[in-house]
Order: structure tokens, then sequence, then C-alpha cells
């Protein structure tokens, strides 16, 4: 068994400012502790301090047991590299052509990473030379694969691929991550790690692009494992049903983030922290009241010591004792809301936004007709893989004239004055990379900065209008990319699980903005929330028919069909 350990620890960005200060909690052997707080407020950072992928500034990180770690965007940006707000983030171990073993790999413990890594030079090796020294470095590699538990690794494998995909490991190990969706390496990433011997557990949001099905899942797994699980979520379903403690990282109107821990669940928490901040704002008021009667008792020493020098030893001890009061400080404040405002404008368009006509997404689902009506909300659920994001990303690159990257038949008409706007899954936006939130703007929309930083501020961002995109974190690039759609005069939103990496003060902030957006919006979602505010359900099922339904339907299984 594990536990995890943290004892003031401090860290601040490149650029100098406090990020986490004073960082004090314990997870302690078998406890299912849920990593909550607004976007950006370091709670990616502080999981790659517990991993040892970071350094802190001061502080002491300890922990018991065998580490595995799930970062934030595994297997989804191609590379395993996740978003973090430093500069310093380390290049993963997966490529653009990454396989499926490459993945499970990725998330073994150190000695099988190293030994698999040696096993796959060896063998590359021996394709390109037969000699001696490469014969004998290939059989060391296979004796050290052997040693590390490699064999056994890959019967854990083999579970965790026929659970997750379906199929067999031999037949999924070189099989390539893209053609995978993002909750399909989600979930073998996530069987990997929970059948795995680490016995302490880092989920950076481990429930993103995961289906109804698949969340269901994740919460049984959690709840009944033995392993000791940091993990970071914003569903709010799946932490009241798993998490045993909830530690909270909030800013302080002073300077860097600090945690605190509740220990009574979800339940309770939100009762518990407003009874927090009210304790804060209480304690401050008498602080505020006590620092004025000690200035008030001053002056007024000072006007009699001037008259009576018998009363200066009062006046100095008066300034002494303020000077204390002063020196200690204040009590600490409730932090800062986020005041997130979303201004998702729109425009009248043709009365048919949308119409398809024996539209088939080859080798995904069967054909199908819809029609979409200008200012309709449709919501499209169905399982993992089943073709929902292709779905999207044909629409936009319909709406953008271009030929289409997703193999299909029938048609897929855009209407009169659409303009689609297309949030993306993966937020994997390549051209972004290296370039600031400031640069972007100027130079792709044409906004200088004295127009960029009241729109940056209205999303929360513009203490990072000089962060390139890739510093970011999950949170704050989903709100970025939000802002971007906003500018874009988009008159059709194609939003791709939305609220996936959004705290829940800015997925509430997206809905609002959707509730008055003049236009038509259709959104890929697992939320379970976030799906009640559609007025349609476009369904993709389990036997390749694409179907409506009045309500959200959830229980709809893997795509049966030849993987």
């Amino acid at each position: 068994m594990g536990h995890i350990d943290l004892t003031g620890v401090h860290y601040r960005l490149p650029d100098g400012r406090p990020l986490l200060d004073e960082v004090s909690f314990r997870v302690g052997d078998g406890m299912k502790a849920a990593l909550v707080g607004a976007n950006g407020s370091g709670k990616t950072t502080l999981l790659r301090i517990v991993a040892g992928d970071l350094s802190p500034n001061a502080g002491a990180v300890t922990r018991s047991g065998g580490l595995g770690v799930m970062r934030q965007f595994i297997g989804v940006h191609g590379a395993d590299t996740g978003a973090a707000a430093d500069p310093d983030e380390p290049e993963g171990p997966l490529g653009a052509s990454a396989t499926v073993r490459d993945l499970l790999v990725s998330v073994a413990p150190p000695r099988l990473r190293a030994a698999a890594r040696e096993h796959d030079a060896a063998e590359l090796a021996m394709m390109e030379s037969d000699d001696e020294p490469v014969q004998l470095r290939y059989a060391q590699a296979l004796a050290d694969w052997a040693d590390a538990g490699g064999y056994e690794a890959e019967v854990l494998w083999d579970a965790c691929t026929v659970a997750a995909l379906g199929v067999p490991f031999n037949d999924a190990q070189y099989r390539e991550l893209s053609t995978l969706s993002g909750g399909e390496q989600k979930r073998l990433a996530l069987e990997a790690l929970l059948r795995g011997p680490d016995q302490v557990l880092l989920l950076d949001e481990p429930d993103n692009y995961l289906d109804v099905p698949g969340k269901t899942w994740l919460e049984e797994q959690l709840t009944a494992t033995p392993k000791t699980v940091l993990y970071v979520s914003h569903d709010r379903e799946l932490l009241a049903r798993t998490a045993s403690h909830i530690v909270t990282v909030e800013g302080s109107r002073s300077g860097g983030n600090r945690v605190w821990v509740h220990g009574g669940g979800f339940a309770g928490y939100h009762e518990a922290r407003g009874n927090r901040h009210a304790r804060f704002a209480e304690l401050r008021r008498r602080w505020d009241e006590e620092h004025a009667k000690l200035k008030e008792l001053v002056r007024n020493l000072r006007i009699k010591a001037a008259n009576n020098d018998g009363m200066a030893s009062r006046y100095r001890a008066a300034q002494t004792r303020l000077a204390r009061f002063e020196a200690e400080g204040p009590p600490p404040e409730p932090p800062r809301d986020q005041d997130i405002t979303i201004r998702l404008r729109g425009g009248r368009t043709g009365v048919r936004a949308l119409t398809c006509v024996d539209l088939e997404l080859t080798g995904l689902m069967r054909p199908f007709d819809l029609e979409v009506f200008y200012g309709e909300r449709l919501a499209v659920l169905g399982s993992n893989g089943s073709g929902k994001s292709h779905f999207l990303r044909l629409l936009a690159e319909t709406g953008a004239g271009g030929a289409s990257t997703v193999a299909h038949t029938g048609e897929a008409r855009l209407g009169a004055r659409v303009v689609p706007g297309h949030f993306a899954q993966t937020h994997h936006h390549p051209e972004w990379l290296g370039r600031t939130l400031a640069a972007v703007l100027a130079e792709d929309h044409a906004m200088p900065l004295e127009e960029a930083a009241p729109a940056l501020h209205r999303y929360e961002l513009v203490g990072q209008r000089d962060q390139r995109f890739e510093w970011l974190s999950g949170g704050q690039q989903a709100r970025f990319q939000i802002l971007l759609l906003e500018l874009s005069g988009a008159t059709m939103l194609l939003l791709d699980e939305p609220t996936d990496n959004l705290d829940v003060d800015s997925a509430e902030a997206l809905e609002s903005a959707l509730e008055t957006f003049q236009g038509t919006v259709l959104a890929v979602t697992h939320d379970r929330w976030f799906a009640r505010s559609f007025d349609r359900y476009l369904v993709f099922g389990a036997d390749g028919s694409v179907y409506e339904a009045p309500e959200p339907v959830w229980s709809e299984g893997r795509v049966r069909r030849t993987r």
C-alpha cells in the first residue's frame, strides 16, 4: 500500500509569479482524494510535483508504494506532454505515430519502461544488422525484458485491450493511437493503471473523454480499488460517488494558491466551503476592527504624550503593540470568486441550418437523414469511438469549403449564412504552439493589446496573456478556444465535449452563454448535467444506427463492428 505527504510546498512559475504557497496535506493509505479548484489554480502542477516531474522551490514531498501516473492529455495530443503552465514540460514518450503498445508501456513501472525501450532499440538494430554484437544485445534485451516482468505485463495488457477495445493485445498492440477515440485511449490507460502493480495513482482528469458507461465503470473501480488515489476531476457526479476527501486548491487575494482538505466527501463540501469562507470573513472583520482600535489608541496617546511626559511610556507601548499586530498580519481572506463572462452572439441564418441526406460515415455509422433548424440545440450522444467527433469535423470542414478528411458518402449541407465554429475535443492546435495568447489575438484576429486585455479579462485569462498556449492548463486552453469562437462570428457552434476540462464556474458560464446565443448549437457531450440543457438528442447507437431520442440516452455500448 502507499501514501502521499506534502509539507510546506512552494512553487513559482518561470516568470517569478507564485503559483503554490505553503501547500501541506496527506493522502493516506487507501484514500480516494479529489483535487479540485479553478482552472489554472495549479492542480496539474501539483500532481507533477508529486510525480517528480517538477521540483518545488521549497518544501518536501514523500510517498510510499509504486507510483502510477495518468497525465491530463495522455494519448490525445499525439504526445504525452500534458498542458502545463511552465516551459519545462518534459516531452513524453508518445509521438504522432504512437501505438497501443506505446501507450501501455508509458504507464508501466519505470523498470519495465526502460526494458521496453531497450528491447525496441535492439529489435530495430537487428533489422539493420545481424552481426554477433547486435545478436548479443538483442538476447540481453530479451533477458532484461523477462526479468522486468515484461511477459507478465503482456498478459495484463491483454486483459486491458480486451476490456477497453474488445480485441486481444496481439491484435491491438501495433494499432496507432490516432485511430482510437479520446475515450478509448483514456479507458485503456486506466485499465492498465488500475490493474497494475502500482499502489499509488495520480490521475489528472481521468473521466475526460469517457462516455457515460465508461464514467460509471470508473466510479465503480475507484470505489472498489484498495489503491491510494489522488485525482483531478470537475465531474460532480463522479466526485460525489468516489471521493472520501476533497483537497481544494484556492487562491488568495495576496498571492499564491493554498490548499485545504475537507474530509466529509463531496456531499457536504459546498456547505463546508461556505462556512470556511464565512469564518475567514468574520476573522478579517474582527482583525480590521482591532486594527482600527489600536491605531486610534496610538493617535490619542501621541496627542497626550505631547502635553504630558508621563504618557510617553504608554505611547511607546501602544506603538510596539500596533507594530507587532501589523507584523503578524491579517488572517487569510476568502478566495476571490471567478467572474467569467462569455458573449457568444451568433447571427441569423437560413431556417434550415443543417441538412443531412443519406449521410454515412464510412466504417463508423450507417446512413441517416437529419434536419437541424436555426436556433436549435442538438446534443450528439453515444459511446466512445462511434463517430461523433468525426461527424462534427465533417461539418466544420464542409463549412470551410475544402475537401473533407472524413470518409463519408451521402450529403451534409449547411444552410444559408451558416458559419461553423469548431471546438476541438483534443485542444490540438499546432498553429498556436509557441505563441502567446496576446500574439494569437493580435496576429490572427487583428486585436491590439488594449482590445485583447478586456476580452481576456472576461475569461479570467488576462494574467496569462503573455504565456504560450501550450503552457496553459487544460481548462484555460478550453476557455481560450471559446473566446476565439466568440470572435469568429460563428452562427453554428460545433462543440466537441466542451465542458471536459472546464471547472464548474466556467461550465456554468458557457451554459448561460449558449442560452442567449443567436444561432444553432451541435455538441458532443458525455456530461450528464450539461446535456440536460439541450432540446434535441441525436444518438449514435451500438448497432451502427443514428437516431433521435426525446431524452438523453446513456445506455448505448461499444459500437459492434470489426475492430
